[in-house]
């Protein structure tokens, strides 16, 4: 990590450590009886007996991407969660920090060195090649882990125009210090701690460390509003914080909910668990609020089991999923459109709450898995593009679902409402998937980028505000030429990243 400035007023590690664990320059306590000679001989075995070695610095188990990338962002952005900032630029001050239709270069983040993103509900966190932890978008609940405190001014969003016109000037009234990417305070992160990932639900944020630990900021909401972070107590966390899980290799968010792969191939979680998406039994007994609650991590209950292992974990807004070492999948939590990939809907199986093997993905092994609020998206290792869940806005990529396929379950006035049966989508040689609260992506071999789903916020990218009900590949200006390897949606926006072009 960069070296800290004093203005952050941390201690440092290096100072604690040294004043416990120094050794004493006095005299050892002498006995009663024994002479000076012996005294001192018994002393000095003693003390040699007693200083021991400093243990050996935490292993280091993570790596940290190094391509350096351009970020090139799409959507709403009225909450600064496109990271644009609060006024007009560009050439003759023509483009707006809002309503793009089609992926722009973030103007903001160019020559910062971003090597990692992760998408959030309305806001983003980034890693940068130097160690740095940049956010930006909504601070209601401490997710940015900074201070974002504006006196400037206020918005009344229900009487704006949905259709604003080129002469509107209400992004003048977002926040310039949420939409403009800034640093974090670091706060209990020690001096010297190498960052290697970074993750985003709605209203938190964490970052994973080289050697395994987490640290994490905001707060996690159930049905009923705010639940707190880690305890019942603490309703907003704006500064990190450690969490008590050690030896995490990777993490995944949904909208409250965290899923932590620890090295031995466990799987914690935490969060709200209000739809089952922790996919274990929550104690009510105890003293712990937070283990009583579902803020404090615990290991997923099929865990309990030594033979169970993951070798990688995702997921939806309120499901999730692990796939096993042979790449079978297993998933869990809120189900109430099949996105939890069981059949079994309506009452009594609106939720699963324990993980639960997703026979329909058998004759596949998994590479990747996203999920959205009730959807998901999946490609398999021989890279086949495959969705199931909720249809009717276009969210699994099939404009074919027609009334008399067996594998879809309708509404109450007859029409096609989710599809339990995974779906092939027409988009070869699949090898990385993303998805938005309604949208999703995939980036095929050729490193092009397809989008579709919900797109009344244009967080497709492509430029429409009607749904697109099948994939159609990005490909404006902006982006057209380059190697899309990365994209990312939250609600009403997305990202896309390539490698930097060295001039």
């Amino acid at each position: 990590m960069p070296p800290r400035k004093a203005a952050r007023g941390a201690s440092s590690g290096n100072e604690e450590l040294t004043s416990r664990h120094a050794p004493q320059n006095g005299p050892a306590k002498r006995s009663r009886t024994a002479n000076t000679q012996k005294e001192t001989t018994n002393a000095t075995t003693a003390t040699a007996r007693t200083r021991r070695a400093p243990p050996p610095p935490p292993a280091v188990i993570n790596q940290a991407p190094s391509t350096k990338l351009d970020v090139f962002v799409f959507g709403e952005g009225s909450f600064g969660e496109l990271g644009l900032g609060n006024s007009r630029y560009g050439p003759d001050n023509k483009l707006k920090p809002v309503n793009v239709k089609r992926p722009r270069i973030n103007h903001l983040l160019q020559g910062r060195g971003v090597v990692l993103l992760a998408c959030g509900g309305m806001h983003v966190i980034a890693l940068t090649h130097d160690n740095r932890i940049l956010t930006w978008g909504v601070n209601d609940h401490g997710a940015l882990g900074r201070d974002t405190f504006w006196s400037g001014g206020t918005r009344d969003i229900d009487a704006e125009d949905d259709n604003q016109n080129d002469d509107d000037e209400s992004f003048k009234n977002i926040n310039p210090l949420e939409s403009t990417p800034g640093e974090i305070s670091y706060g209990a992160i020690p001096d010297g701690t190498t960052f290697t990932q970074v993750a985003a639900s709605s209203s938190a944020s964490f970052v994973v460390t080289a050697t395994g630990d987490v640290y994490g900021w905001g707060t996690f909401r159930g049905d009923d509003g705010v639940i707190g972070f880690l305890s019942p107590g603490n309703n907003q966390q704006n500064t990190p914080v450690k969490i008590p899980v050690k030896g995490i290799m990777n993490l995944s968010c949904g909208s409250n909910h965290v899923l932590a792969l620890d090295k031995d191939g466990k799987v914690w979680t935490w969060g709200a668990p209000g739809q089952g998406q922790l996919g274990r039994r929550i104690t009510t007994r105890g003293k712990d609020k937070g283990a009583r609650t579902g803020l404090k991590p615990e290991v997923c209950f099929r865990f309990s089991r030594p033979e169970c292992a993951a070798i990688n974990i995702a997921t939806g807004s309120y499901h999730s999923f692990y796939i096993d070492a042979s790449g079978q999948v297993y998933g869990w939590g809120l189900n109430n459109y099949c996105q939890a990939g069981q059949r079994e809907v309506g009452e009594g199986f609106t939720t699963i709450t324990t993980p639960k093997l997703v026979e329909r993905l058998a004759h596949h092994s998994m590479a990747w898995l996203a999920g959205g609020e009730h959807h998901t998206v999946v490609c398999t290792q021989d890279g086949v593009l495959l969705s199931w869940g909720r249809c009717d806005g276009g969210q699994t990529g099939r404009s074919d679902l027609g009334m008399s396929m067996s594998y879809i379950i309708h509404d109450e006035h007859g029409r096609p409402k989710a599809t339990y049966q995974p779906q092939v989508l027409d988009i070869p040689h699949c090898e990385f998937v993303a998805a938005g609260t309604d949208t999703s992506f995939a980036i095929d071999a050729w490193r092009h980028v397809y989008s579709w789903g919900f797109s009344a916020n244009y967080q497709t990218g492509l430029g429409t505000d009607e749904d697109v009900r099948e994939p159609e590949r990005i490909a404006n200006s902006a982006i057209r030429d380059r190697e899309i390897i990365w994209v990312g949606a939250g609600g009403q926006y997305g990202i896309v990243a390539a490698a930097v072009q060295e001039k």
